[in-house]
């Protein structure tokens, strides 16, 4: 039965934020978490960007329960991407992982993220410029997609970043084009590259359970997985993926709604706390029965409290 050595914590932009981090690595055995992007142009970017998007450099890179976490960047300019990827790495990353990957068209339309994907030539100099510019004891990693229509463009993408010195990447088993419709997903390319390249390969995409991480595994061979919107749909899935653990149960996801609501009312995050959480309920409704009927009575308030309430009377409800 493969055996998945490594899980790692993926980035959602505007998702997976360090509070979400937080709880996340606090009840599953994630072995390394990758922010969401910041992004570079033109500057090097002062300390407080990556200290905002990234609090856990205030202790050593890690989560408070110890699991390392990677600034990553996204950019177009390998000289000050390789600045700023300095900069992540004195702060204290866990190294840089670097954005080939997203899809939006707003980054893509600035020549950053899988945009990318069509100038293997460039994802080189960036790879390489960011190598040399940062401590070799610390990982240079990218996370890709297998190209931006073309699957078979993967296998020089992945050239590109080994040849560069990159010491692993992530693949995305989906072409930009592909988004991210689930009957796309094309481990078996992963598969491919994972023969032609000596760097280690991490697979993405289409990982909701065991089953999935079990089929995921065999088809690519690699034995490290990301995952991302499986996180928010079930919020044990790494200790599901690595140990075959039961599902967490709806009363232990409500415990967790209500922590994560004392996260984020605190201070002017209350103000986007309910956008937030109706958003993690999207995803939870694909994974819990429950939580699609509870999202019918908090998507029409706009406030902290109420919402609370809500999920507090849903959480007294199953004790009594």
């Amino acid at each position: 039965m493969p055996k998945a050595t490594r899980v790692i914590l993926g980035p959602m932009e505007g998702v997976l934020d360090h509070l979400m981090r937080e709880m996340l690595t606090d009840i599953n055995d994630y072995d390394l978490c990758v922010t969401e992007f910041v992004r570079v142009i033109d500057q090097l970017l002062p300390n407080s960007v990556f200290y905002r998007l990234c609090p856990e450099l205030h202790q050593e890179g890690r989560t408070a329960s110890g699991t390392p976490v990677r600034v990553q960047l996204l950019g177009q300019d390998p000289d000050w991407l390789a600045e700023n990827a300095n900069r992540a790495v004195m702060l204290g990353s866990a190294g840089v992982d670097i954005n080939f990957g997203c899809p939006a068209k707003a980054v893509n339309k600035s020549r950053g993220g899988a945009v990318l994907l069509q100038d293997p030539e460039l994802m080189y100099q960036i790879v390489k410029a960011v190598r040399q510019a940062t401590d070799p004891r610390k990982p240079v990693t990218a996370k890709v997609r297998l190209g931006w229509d073309d699957p078979a463009r993967c296998f020089e993408i992945a050239d590109a970043v080994a040849q560069a010195g990159g010491d692993e990447i992530t693949i995305h088993a989906r072409t930009k084009i592909d988004g991210y419709k689930a009957g796309t997903i094309k481990w078996d390319y992963i598969r491919q590259v994972k023969e032609k390249v000596s760097i280690p390969i991490i697979a993405n995409g289409e990982v909701w359970n065991y089953k999935d991480g079990q089929k995921c595994l065999q088809t690519t061979q690699v034995d490290a997985l990301m995952v991302c919107r499986g996180a928010l749909n079930l919020p044990n899935l790494c200790n599901v993926i690595k140990h075959n653990d039961t599902h967490m149960s709806w009363v232990a996801v409500l415990d967790l709604l209500l922590r994560y609501s004392q996260y984020e009312i605190k201070g002017d995050k209350g103000l986007y706390y309910p956008n937030r959480v109706k958003q993690w309920f999207a995803y939870l409704r694909h994974e819990y029965p429950e939580a699609k009927a509870l999202f019918a009575d908090i998507r029409r308030l706009n406030k902290a409290a109420p919402i609370v309430d809500t999920l507090q009377a849903a959480r007294t409800k199953l004790a009594a």
